[in-house]
């Protein structure tokens, strides 16, 4: 078993003698492993993914840890659900607004700048948050405060670490590259939500934004090392309005427009984390509530622990809209189970297939948008991916309320599964794209820009003549 490279290790060649040879393995020992377990490839190239994916995963776990502890704090405080509902209320619109001005900016700034100063300020809202813990009684408004500026904060830093990958490893490593921070979102989702449980219960809520302070200071310190990205256009000062360029563009390319709308069906429909409570005790499984949020997070641990063949995968499009279409029946079919293993299994393969489709859209927006429009595409990414989980929320809920639990489950997931459906039909661009043909289009592109630089280069040498039209046939 090799271990992963230190991403604070800078490389120096020359400082070690190298290790003998191995000895090859016999014919065909490791094969099968090798085309399982994820790509590693990003990790080794590149220097900078591997610190931007170490920070990143740093900060996901510190954050979790308050993610979990402020509705806990406002329980405690207050005792009103609706007070503990009202969070995600006043996190929705600021990560709506500046998710879009967070787009405009990572298409002007230097995108690794715009993701350090947010990380700053991010662990001072940390810092805050913990003083006010650390009260005779705290206060409940500076909770609702800090959730909401947090939101802004991670609506003006996504877009930018989002538009980052595509500068930091090869064209060809992209879907490898988001396999592998998929799969920090898995480990974070299975393993933090219980460590931090487990620690406040035990030291406190104090003691959880106390961890969040200090993976912060870690990803900060990451992140300093990482080098610039800056734009590749003029900078200028940002304006809300160049959001509607990447949106026109967007407009024009039906396969992207299918990727958000598979995105959308699958939160929207097959993502009923608001029946989980409920569903647990119509199993008569109250005690089973954490397995059931944790499901879909070990299915996408299990699919990221075994995306190795995901490589091998060109018609990218196909995949988005198949596994949109097993998350829905996925869920349509936890709705007709009446076993709490089998609704868990269910739910396990939703996240698996949640997470594949995850993988292949951002391979599609990685490999297809052009640099100067990545940002605006994570903007607007960033507002389907918050939008359709808080009408799925509500739609759930809403037709729960009237028709039971079960047929909540049942209806959202048939739906989602027959928008895949339609829109394979009404999208044919999204179901034959294929990677391939964005690879030659752009070797196309590369090598003409090449011959016109060239041809520029030695017209502008000195002594040479001007270039003189061809005699017409």
């Amino acid at each position: 078993m090799t271990s992963e490279p230190n991403p604070l290790a800078e490389p120096n060649p020359s400082s070690e003698t190298p290790p003998p040879p191995a000895a090859d393995p016999p014919p065909g020992a490791n094969r099968a492993r090798s085309r399982l377990l994820p790509n590693t490839a990003p990790w080794r190239s590149s220097r900078d993914f591997r610190l931007t994916w170490t920070s990143g995963t740093v900060t996901l776990l510190g954050s979790i840890f308050t993610m979990t502890a402020v509705p806990l704090q406002i329980a405690d405080l207050t005792g009103s659900p609706l007070a503990v509902g009202a969070v995600g209320a006043v996190e929705l619109v600021p990560t709506i607004l500046f998710g879009l001005y967070g787009g405009v900016l990572a298409d002007r700034a230097d995108r690794r700048t715009v993701a350090l100063a947010t990380e700053v300020a991010l662990a001072v809202l940390s810092a805050l948050l913990l003083a006010n813990a650390l009260l005779g009684t705290p206060a409940i408004w500076p909770l609702y405060v800090a959730a909401g500026v947090a939101a802004a904060l991670q609506g003006i830093q996504q877009p930018s670490v989002e538009a980052m990958v595509p500068r930091l490893v090869p064209q060809d490593q992209l879907v490898a590259a988001g396999a592998l921070l998929s799969l920090r979102w898995s480990i974070g989702g299975v393993v933090a939500p219980a460590a931090a449980g487990l620690l406040i219960a035990t030291a406190g809520v104090p003691a959880a934004y106390l961890v969040d302070l200090g993976t912060f200071l870690l990803s900060i310190a990451l992140l300093a090392r990482v080098r610039p990205v800056p734009s590749e256009r003029d900078a200028e000062a940002p304006q809300l309005t160049e959001f509607l360029a990447g949106a026109r563009y967007t407009a024009r390319r039906p396969d992207l427009v299918g990727t958000y709308l598979a995105d959308l069906a699958t939160t929207v429909f097959a993502l009923p984390t608001a029946l989980f409570p409920f569903l647990a005790a119509d199993l008569e499984a109250t005690w089973a509530l954490g397995l059931l949020y944790s499901a879909g997070a070990v299915g996408s641990l299990l699919a990221a622990a075994t995306s190795g063949w995901t490589d091998r995968v060109h018609r990218h499009g196909r995949l988005v809209l198949l596994s949109a279409a097993l998350v829905g029946a996925a869920t349509a079919a936890a709705a007709f189970t009446p076993g709490l293993w089998a609704v868990l299994l269910c739910l396990t393969v939703a996240g698996c297939a949640h997470w594949i489709g995850d993988t292949f859209r951002s391979a599609i927006w990685n490999q297809s948008i052009p640099d100067e429009l990545r940002g605006r595409a994570a903007g607007l990414e960033m507002l389907i991916g918050s939008a359709g989980p808080a009408l799925g929320d509500l739609r759930a809920g809403g037709l729960a309320a009237r028709q039971g639990i079960r047929a909540a489950l049942r209806t959202g997931g048939l739906l989602c599964l027959g928008s895949s459906a339609a829109l394979s039909a009404a999208i044919p661009a999204l179901w034959r794209y294929d990677q391939r043909e964005h690879d030659n289009q752009r070797e196309h592109d590369d090598q003409r820009e090449h011959d016109d630089r060239q041809a520029h280069d030695d017209q502008q040498a000195p002594g040479a003549e001007p270039a003189r039209a061809e005699p017409a046939p």
